[in-house]
């Protein structure tokens, strides 16, 4: 017997370290060649690593969410026979070329692979059968295999509403389904959770304290009359034919790119630790999307380009991608300007975190129906129910003053006021 000890293969161009996400083994686990053994995330993606041997486990690096840099020992394999020095350098060469392959399309999110789990033979008075395995694929963050775990519910049970991924809402579904059967029988508290704060969720904890600790940021919020954009949207949608559904977003993004040729200043990046401000012509513009593993920014290439049902229909497919896992490392890096938004669900006003290293985030709030007085042609006014909307606007104090970012919202102000400039090019 020999052991073979598989050190963190180089996972990617400038990638020094990559954080333990989930093991597939455990210590006295007998593997095969090829078996899935560990998945690790970088900055740029979620990989699975592969076992180059079989043999058995005796020992591994750590635990999920430490961290282990290249080259360093990942787990340690008892194999047959001899492992020489080639047959070790080989296995590694051939890991390292997979990952440098999968690097250019590697998903920044993987799904979460097939999962074989026994299923029981029924009571006989013959000895039982040994167990039938079934493979299927469960896709669910986290938190929600959490949830299922506390109430007892076998994820394979519960039909997922839509793309296959069982979420919060499934659940809900099922519990109501089969209320009745001892699921979440009312009044009961949940047991108290700890959750390892690891994957992107930890990605997503780390940019936002370096974001919050390093600018300086101020926040303006103005209100905006939204009453005639929304018609205009209405009138587009009632012909929009075979083309993609409007949503007030881009409206506003074509509105945002309209006013940033006179506040360069505003779709740039500061890198400040060589004390540079990079000013974008083309507005790569990022939108904070919510998923299931947390908060992600896919990013909409030259959105100063596209028209307005261009701009639906990239929104709706990096969406759907993100929420999928199938969103590239391409698509989530790169924006010069973020946009984020809770639609519906948003309040009057917020105060969005910028994402460093850009220098502005935008943030457009719920629409709200108030009275207002609106003029009545006459030279007189009269009351009039309007449909307002706040837009708020994060700044980096550093490189952007106070005067430039309250223009150029009020730049955006105008152009949704008087939604037909919005058609104009």
């Amino acid at each position: 017997m020999a052991k073979f000890i598989f050190k963190m293969p180089d996972v990617g161009e400038g990638v020094a370290e990559a954080e333990v996400v989930e093991w597939h083994i455990k210590v006295g686990d007998r593997v095969e060649e090829d078996q899935h053994l560990v998945d690790v995330m970088t900055d740029k993606a979620t990989i699975d690593i592969e076992s180059p041997v079989a043999g058995t486990v005796v020992e591994v690096a750590g635990e999920v969410g430490d961290v282990i840099a290249i080259g360093s020992m990942l787990l340690v394999i008892e194999v047959e026979g001899e492992v020489s020095e080639e047959q070790a350098e080989a296995a590694a060469e051939q890991i390292e070329d997979e990952m440098s392959d999968a690097d250019e399309a590697e998903e920044a999110v993987a799904p979460e692979p097939v999962r074989a789990e026994p299923v029981e033979a029924p009571a006989s008075p013959a000895p039982a059968p040994a167990p039938v395995v079934v493979a299927h694929k469960v896709l669910a963050s986290p938190a929600v295999r959490q949830r299922a775990r506390d109430l007892g519910i076998d994820l394979a049970e519960v039909k997922p509403a839509e793309d296959g991924r069982v979420r919060h809402g499934d659940l809900d579904a099922f519990l109501a389904y089969n209320v009745g059967s001892g699921f979440g029988a009312a009044g009961k508290a949940r047991a108290d959770e700890t959750i390892k704060v690891i994957g992107l969720r930890k990605r997503i904890a780390q940019n936002m304290a370096a974001a919050k600790r390093h600018i300086p940021h101020f926040t303006y919020v103005e209100e905006c009359d939204v009453t005639d954009l929304e018609t205009l949207r209405a009138q587009l949608n009632a012909g929009r034919g075979e083309r993609p559904k409007l949503t007030m977003l881009p409206l506003l993004i074509r509105a945002i790119c309209k006013a940033l040729p006179d506040y360069p200043m505003i779709n740039a990046r500061y890198d400040d630790e060589a004390g540079v401000v990079t000013r974008y012509g083309s507005v790569h513009l990022g939108m904070a999307a919510q998923t299931d593993s947390g908060l992600m920014v896919p990013v909409i290439r030259d959105a100063q380009a596209k028209n307005l049902w261009q701009l639906a229909r990239e929104i709706g497919r990096l969406a759907e991608g993100a929420r999928s896992g199938k969103a590239t490392s391409e698509e989530l890096s790169g924006s010069t300007l973020t946009i984020t938004s809770l639609g519906p669900l948003g309040g009057v006003a917020t105060t969005p975190v910028i994402n460093r290293p850009e220098v502005a985030i935008i943030g457009p709030n719920r629409i709200v129906e108030r009275p207002m007085f609106v003029s009545d042609g006459m030279g007189g006014e009269r009351i009039a129910k309007r449909k307002l909307m706040n837009i708020s606007i994060s700044c980096d104090h550093r490189v952007v003053d106070g005067h430039d970012a309250a223009s150029f919202v009020q730049a955006i102000k105008r152009l949704i006021e008087t939604p037909a400039l919005l058609l104009v090019d």
